[in-house]
């Protein structure tokens, strides 16, 4: 981990809740508690939806010039509205997934094997934060007996952040960065436009439409070797293109799913201590390569799909501004895809279907690969 990265930027949490660690803190100041545990929530109020490193980007500007010129400072470097699909878009690449490129993927379809991508959604399984999850049935039965044959059902409970554990889907509502002094989404919009207590107001799940299109795997730690690529290995463009030469698959192109193995997803329910303190990932230059080629959902087997803590320390999290942000491209975290790397199957139709929730900031589902 980089030297203060977490006491900087994340309130720390043990067990599922963890609000022992604040009464710890609070007896004992100096107390910095495990890094194995960060909350996103957190991360999310104090730093990109305060701004991804407004304040570094912001206060040497503002030792420089006046007031106002601090206020229009972008620290992601140029202002990304409106979008390529016009001022009013809500979508983002899910554009991208036109009847063209379904049919192209279904041609995809080889021998008709599937291969489900996504964890088990349990108790038990890495979270992030203080986030959880929780699933009761109450009564056991739920309900009845009805009619001669005395049917009988169960009804489940769930609770928890239900687009953001498990495999989620990150939607275009989930993260957004500061510009001059007001907080900025996709497209533009403004945190006023944007925010509701009940529900995004804009940008919800509801808007997105099923997926299905062409997939690759990047089998990054095939490439290198080893069991799992180590905590902040950064994935260079080199790697890209090296391990997509050695599977001998072609570049992503317009509208594709592009997902990185790097053996992280070992850890899961193993070792979550380990799973969540970091993980390796894509550099910012594969996060802009990605957004060249107009890919429209990148995954991988690690919970943010980029390298934790990452390339800057004072830039966490980048690549979700790069992708969701400022080019609309979806993010599918915390997926298995050891299955697809034993049986190399590097290129295959992708699907997922959205839960259209409406003002969720993501989505619960399974991503499924067809080979």
């Amino acid at each position: 981990m980089q030297p203060g990265w977490l006491k900087q930027y994340f309130h720390q949490h043990g067990d599922q809740c963890g609000h022992h660690l604040d009464e710890e803190r609070a007896a004992d100041p100096a107390s910095e508690g495990s890094p194995g545990d960060v909350s996103r929530r957190d991360f999310v109020k104090t730093s990109l939806a305060a701004g991804v490193a407004a304040g570094a980007a912001a206060g040497a500007v503002v030792a420089q010039t006046t007031r106002a010129q601090a206020q229009g400072a972008n620290p992601m470097g140029r202002d990304w509205w409106p979008s390529p699909w016009g001022a009013n878009d809500v979508r983002g690449a899910n554009n991208r997934i036109t009847p063209a490129k379904v049919l192209e993927a279904a041609k995809l379809i080889k021998t008709g094997k599937l291969y489900a991508l996504s964890q088990v959604l349990e108790v038990g399984i890495p979270l992030f934060g203080a986030r959880h999850v929780s699933v009761t049935i109450p009564g056991g039965p739920t309900g009845g007996p009805f009619g001669e044959h005395k049917l009988m059902y169960n009804d489940e409970m769930f609770s928890g952040e239900i687009g953001q554990i498990g495999s989620q889907f990150d939607g275009l509502g989930h993260i957004a960065a500061t510009v001059g002094d007001t907080i900025r989404y996709y497209n533009g919009l403004t945190q006023a436009q944007v925010g509701g207590s009940y529900g995004l107001q804009k940008l919800g799940m509801e808007n997105i439409q099923p997926f299905f299109t062409r997939g690759i795997l990047v089998d990054v730690l095939a490439l290198k070797g080893g069991d799992r690529l180590p905590i902040n290995y950064i994935i260079t463009p080199d790697d890209v293109t090296q391990a997509l030469r050695r599977q001998n698959t072609a570049e992503p192109r317009e509208g594709d799913f592009v997902c990185f193995r790097t053996g992280h997803s070992k850890l899961w329910k193993t070792n979550n201590d380990e799973y969540n303190k970091g993980c390796p990932g894509p550099s910012n230059r594969v996060a802009n390569w990605l957004v060249e080629k107009k890919i429209a959902v990148v995954g991988a087997d690690t919970w943010p799909v980029e390298a934790v803590p990452g390339e800057n320390a004072n830039r966490p999290f980048e690549c979700h501004v790069i992708w969701i942000t400022m080019n609309g491209i979806f993010i599918n975290e915390n997926l298995n895809l050891e299955e697809l790397a034993r049986d190399k199957v590097y290129e295959f139709a992708w699907s997922f279907n959205p839960l259209r929730l409406k003002g969720a900031t993501g989505s619960p589902g399974n991503s499924v690969a067809i080979a």
